[in-house]
């Protein structure tokens, strides 16, 4: 998963190495400065391969990255961080756990010593992002949803991202997903230690969660999480710039 080069305006850098069984793994990101709107750059961080038998997340990541080197209003107004693989070597195995055997999204926060988990962290305490948009895939829905966290902006962000999807896969409209009480592919709740911003930062930051069913065609997955990513950022974007005519 190598980008450097693919876009204009994107630049590839390590965020922290660590050894794992004798080997060493790099967690990357990558940034994308789009055009200017006139307004302070919003920064938003996108993670992808939390858990690695996930893989449509970190490809949505890469493809979305690449698009914006030949459509680069799709990033107007944003400065956006992209880190496509967090477990690198969960990615490697195929397996949902990291090599410890440890599913870092309930490591978060919770003095983990999960090298992966304290790297991505730190960039969450440095960036103090206006929003966390985080991709990943479930094998035991019927659709595509995503987690709110209960927050009315967070609804109001997340509805057009499932509404975007839905031309692409179908929408879980289950009751319940994921044991969480759910509306129309809504949740409101969550677990606890999932990758999240510091609990101490204010403002508080959106925080979204977008799920594609894991059995559905690859091709299928990346191009809902695209469409949910670009739906989210044209509905902030709206508000931002509403915002600034009050």
């Amino acid at each position: 998963m190598s980008f450097e080069g693919d876009a204009p305006g994107m630049t590839g850098t390590a965020v922290g190495e660590f050894t794992a069984i004798g080997q060493a793994h790099v967690i990357r990101c990558f940034r994308h400065v789009g055009p200017d709107a006139g307004h302070k750059p919003i920064r938003i961080a996108l993670f992808g391969g939390v858990h690695g038998d996930e893989p449509a997340g970190p490809a949505a990541l890469v493809s979305f990255l690449r698009s914006l080197g030949k459509e680069p209003w799709r990033a107007e107004g944003y400065d956006l961080w992209v880190y496509p693989v967090v477990n690198p070597t969960g990615i490697e195995r195929g397996t949902r756990e990291n090599w410890a055997g440890k599913d870092l999204n309930r490591e978060f926060w919770r003095n983990s010593a999960q090298s992966e988990v304290r790297l991505i962290e730190a960039e969450l305490e440095r960036g103090r992002f206006d929003g966390i948009i985080t991709l990943h895939a479930d094998d035991t829905c019927e659709g595509h949803y995503g987690y709110s966290h209960g927050l009315a902006m967070e609804d109001s962000l997340l509805r057009p991202a499932l509404e975007a999807a839905e031309r692409v896969l179908p929408r879980d409209c289950r009751t319940k997903i994921d044991g969480f009480a759910a509306s129309e592919g809504v949740i409101r709740d969550c677990f606890d230690g999932i990758l999240s911003p510091p609990p101490t930062q204010r403002p508080k930051p959106f925080n979204l969660i977008f799920e594609t069913p894991a059995g559905a065609p690859m091709d299928l997955q990346v191009a809902a999480h695209v469409a949910a990513i670009d739906a989210i950022l044209a509905t902030y974007r709206g508000y931002i710039s509403y915002a600034q005519d009050l």
